[in-house]
């Protein structure tokens, strides 16, 4: 047991490396991470705009999400 053990933790290292490699190499590709946005961008635009202008943080999730 003391065997499999050793190995699990000599290849941790090295499974880390490769992970942190693989990363690395999307993140230059251009892929994105991460939860998709839920707003579009003229959405997003228009929820500032409310904010702005004074509506409450609630009242402006509501119309916009729907």
């Amino acid at each position: 047991m003391q065997v499999i053990a050793a190995v699990a933790e000599f290849e941790r290292g090295p499974l880390i490396e490769r992970t942190q490699s693989g990363i690395i190499r999307a993140k230059a590709a251009g892929k994105q991470f991460g939860r998709p946005p839920t707003l579009t961008a003229p959405a997003r635009a228009a929820a500032v705009e409310r904010l702005v202008a004074g509506a409450g943080i609630a009242e402006t999730a509501r119309n916009i999400s729907s």
